[in-house]
């Protein structure tokens, strides 16, 4: 059933996202906005997911076969999607860079891709449009931040993010803050003056 003929939850989080895509410019298409919507329901309903480490879950999961490998493929992409998005902070808490969960959810994807069944072209796509997809994830925070004054990221962490990843997201966070702040020291302006070039 599309998506926009679903209720309950699944219609709360397709609201989220739709409004999180316009809030940071990102247009997804259906299919990939549908999946999405479809991971965060799923995983909704699956709060004992915590704190993992993805590179062994990655590494274990190649040396399966078959429909095993498939889902923990799955499962290690989905989740370093939702790690990188909505929970960023877990990167800084596990003194990892962004791109950990980047570069994993992004390989786990493209090598689902490989894999000879009819879904495979989502799959290469979810690999192409990660950071996009997070993104639309972080926005989901955002929405709310810039009203409250909090974000998910601070300053350096969110610069951080945006140096490693090219994020956009991360990128308007660092700006709206280092400008809420009024207090901009050199280095800030350095790189702000930079990415105006």
């Amino acid at each position: 059933m599309p998506i926009k003929h679903q209720t309950g939850i699944t219609s709360q989080w397709h609201t989220l996202v739709t409004d999180a895509q316009s809030a940071c410019g990102v247009q997804l298409k259906l299919n990939i906005e549908g999946y999405l919507v479809n991971t965060l329901v799923n995983y909704s309903q699956r709060p004992e997911i915590a704190a993992r480490i993805f590179a062994i879950d990655y590494m274990l999961a190649q040396n399966k076969q078959g429909q095993v490998r498939h889902i923990q493929l799955r499962d290690v992409a989905d989740q370093c999607l939702l790690y990188a998005g909505l929970f960023p902070q877990y990167a800084k808490h596990h003194n990892v860079k962004a791109s950990y969960y980047i570069n994993i959810g992004r390989s786990a994807y493209s090598d689902l891709s490989n894999v000879k069944n009819t879904c495979t072209n989502i799959f290469a796509e979810l690999s192409e449009c990660f950071v996009e997809l997070m993104d639309t994830l972080l926005a989901i925070h955002h929405i709310d931040d810039v009203e409250s004054g909090d974000f998910i990221l601070d300053p350096i962490h969110a610069l951080q993010t945006w140096q490693q990843t090219k994020s956009q997201q991360a990128l308007k966070m660092f700006q709206q803050q280092v400008k809420a702040s009024n207090v901009v020291d050199f280095n800030s302006a350095q790189v702000i003056n930079n990415i105006k070039h």
